[in-house]
């Protein structure tokens, strides 16, 4: 196989906001100057932004749906199929139609492989499986996570509502279990959202490493995701009652570590990193945990918030997409250019720093919407980064060496069953 095209892997793509990153990156590579690679409105604001390379279009593209159930992941595929061939049906019906969709659906195959990311055996026979078939790997976006939610905190929604009715709730909402272990002994929300992650992205390093084009790494942290509940000494999240808005505050940390250690010794890594977040969406979890008339009513809320103002609430998981497809697409000098552009009051006030410019905050890429819903990409600084970088550089460490572990560990176990 000796294609150029992007061969692009989503983790937890059957479902919620993976679903809506593949959509939207069929949605976009039909066409040749796609929407989300050009210039977003944060960079036109600034005055730096006259750096606007051109986007090199794509005839095709293989998109590797690694999900834990094959059954929902072929379900999804189908309905991926679908959804394109209703997009390049409609695009030939607008004026100037220069045949691309028709080239790109041609050459378009979507994958399902089995990935369960609460079991580092099944995340190494993946990754075995990738580098096999395929002559490398353009882009692994580590989406998949969960929450081990248990109940609504009605108290805390109540109160947060009350007072920040048009914004976002200032501390969860939701009482989460705490001490659940995987099935390797390390705590199950950090692994599934997490280490499973950065384990499958060091087995695939030598794929990413063979990509055409220098490789993307983009990892999915949360508009939830705090320093307020993180704890180096529980840094597996097994004691916190508050494991997703940690483990994914650790996201916040490696994503932006590595990258800056990728931008400052390339022969470090081949691959460059970014952090990004969806926003506030709406799924099913909630609709499990309160039920389909509740959920409802927490919907119409999300509406309201976005009525008064909010920027956060993009509710649908295709808006929510925006940040992870824009970093995929865009030329990646633009990307590393919008990095170094921090907000200030919803204002770009901070000129362009170098990526590698040690004072250069970390952010990341978050979904955003105006009043009417039209989904934009917006900046947020990592939160205390200067307060948590040495601690950053402690957890790559601790991951490294328990990486080193595992796979050989695990793969051991893989190999056996």
């Amino acid at each position: 196989m000796s294609s150029p095209w992007p061969i692009v892997i989503v983790t937890g793509a059957n479902g919620g906001v993976g679903f809506g990153i593949c959509q939207r990156l069929l949605s976009q590579l039909c066409l040749k100057q796609p929407r989300d690679a050009q210039l977003q409105p944060l960079a036109l604001s600034s005055d730096n932004a006259d750096v606007s390379p051109p986007f090199s279009p794509c005839d095709g593209m293989t998109l590797i749906m690694a999900c834990r159930s094959i059954k929902r992941a072929e379900a999804a595929r189908v309905q991926l199929l679908n959804f394109l061939d209703a997009r390049v049906a409609y695009l030939k019906t607008r004026p100037h139609y220069d045949g691309h969709a028709e080239t790109f659906r041609k050459n378009v195959d979507i994958v399902v492989t089995q990935l369960d990311l609460a079991e580092i055996a099944s995340v190494l026979r993946f990754a075995d499986q990738v580098v096999s078939k395929y002559p490398y790997v353009s882009h692994l976006i580590c989406n998949a996570g969960l929450a081990s939610f248990s109940r609504l905190d009605w108290p805390v929604a109540i109160k947060e509502t009350l007072l920040n009715p048009g914004g976002v709730p200032s501390r969860p909402v939701y009482i989460q279990h705490k001490g659940e272990e995987s099935v390797d002994g390390f705590g199950w929300v950090w692994q599934c959202n997490f280490f499973g992650h950065f384990v499958l992205f060091r087995a695939l390093e030598s794929s990413l490493s063979k990509s055409p084009s220098t490789s993307r790494v983009v990892w999915m942290s949360s508009i939830e995701a705090s320093p307020i509940f993180y704890n180096s000494e529980d840094w597996q999240c097994k004691v916190t009652d508050h494991s997703y808005e940690s483990s994914k505050y650790q996201i916040d940390l490696i994503g932006n570590l590595l990258d800056r250690l990728a931008s400052q010794d390339p022969t470090l890594t081949s691959s460059r990193h970014f952090v990004v977040q969806p926003g506030i969406v709406s799924t099913s979890i909630s609709d499990a945990l309160v039920g389909p008339l509740l959920n409802f009513v927490k919907l119409l809320s999300f509406y309201l918030a976005r009525f008064l103002g909010s920027p956060h609430h993009t509710i649908s998981p295709f808006k929510a997409a925006i940040p992870a497809v824009h970093v995929a697409l865009a030329p990646l000098i633009f990307i590393i250019y919008l990095s170094g552009v921090l907000p200030t009051n919803s204002h770009i006030s901070h000129t362009l720093k170098s990526q590698s410019d040690p004072e250069r905050l970390p952010v990341r890429f978050g979904a955003e919407t105006d009043w009417w819903g039209n989904e934009r990409v917006g900046l947020t600084p990592v939160k205390e980064w200067n307060k948590f970088e040495k601690e950053a550089e402690c957890l790559l460490e601790r991951c490294n060496t328990l990486y080193e572990t595992v796979k050989v560990t695990k793969r051991d176990s893989s190999a056996g069953s």
